[in-house]
């Protein structure tokens, strides 16, 4: 490093020299330049609203039991139900799809329990704080 007239070169200039890096971006450069805020934000986003939707171990033996079968098109809306209950802040949901009942908890993107409409007995749930009809 040189030093002129006991000045030392600026930090810039000393990061371009050995890290050999451009002291000013190009346009194109800065485009390209992703900020964590918007990394964070497009993996949240993403990860809340393509998560595959899971069963859980309840729910795989009351589906099993109660001989129910669930079509794609079926799933398919029984996930859009989740999503709108996600995107309403509902915590644990009751999601109807045709006349198949289904608890969701929202936040782990998990089915709880199912039952077809003959189980549903009184038409009572509780312990859920929305309800989203598919």
């Amino acid at each position: 490093m040189k030093v002129v007239n006991n000045n030392f070169p600026s930090i810039e200039q000393v990061t371009g020299k050995y890290l050999e890096q451009k002291s000013n971006p190009t346009k194109v450069e800065k485009e390209q330049i992703t900020s964590f805020q918007d990394i964070l934000l497009e993996k949240t986003v993403k990860k809340s609203y393509d998560a595959e939707l899971k069963f859980s171990k309840h729910a795989v033996n009351r589906l099993s039991d109660r001989k129910i079968e669930l079509s794609g098109e079926q799933l398919s809306r029984l996930n859009e139900g989740t999503k709108k209950a996600n995107a309403k802040g509902i915590q644990e949901s009751l999601v109807l799809v045709d006349d198949l009942a289904f608890i969701v908890n929202v936040k782990n993107n998990t089915v709880i329990t199912a039952m077809d409409q003959a189980e549903t007995g009184e038409s009572v749930f509780t312990n859920i704080d929305g309800a989203v009809i598919i």
